[in-house]
């Protein structure tokens, strides 16, 4: 299984969410260190939309994603971007 299927697995069971992408941007870092050639998957962006995430502040939701995914942030995934949102709040997505 694919660390972005894992990831998505993850988010599912945890938050049931409304809507969910997770998206590898692994390529659009490319070059931003000399052995990195954007392949693999890791820098990924969560955006989410999820009743669990009602009456929380964005560090709360961030922090709650984050710990979700303690395993694969301590294992190879370098970076994670995290929009998300409660029902009915804007979103830029």
């Amino acid at each position: 299984m694919s660390l972005q299927s894992r990831i998505e697995q993850k988010l599912v069971e945890a938050f049931h969410p409304e809507r969910l992408a997770v998206i590898n941007e692994s390529g659009q870092h490319a070059g931003h260190q000399p052995s990195f050639d954007g392949g693999g998957e890791t820098h990924m962006r969560i955006r989410i939309v999820a009743s669990a995430f009602a009456g929380m502040s964005r560090v709360q939701r961030h922090r709650a994603i984050n710990d979700l995914l303690k395993p694969e942030l301590d294992a190879a995934l370098h970076a994670l971007a995290v929009e998300a949102a409660a029902p009915g709040e804007p979103t830029r997505w």
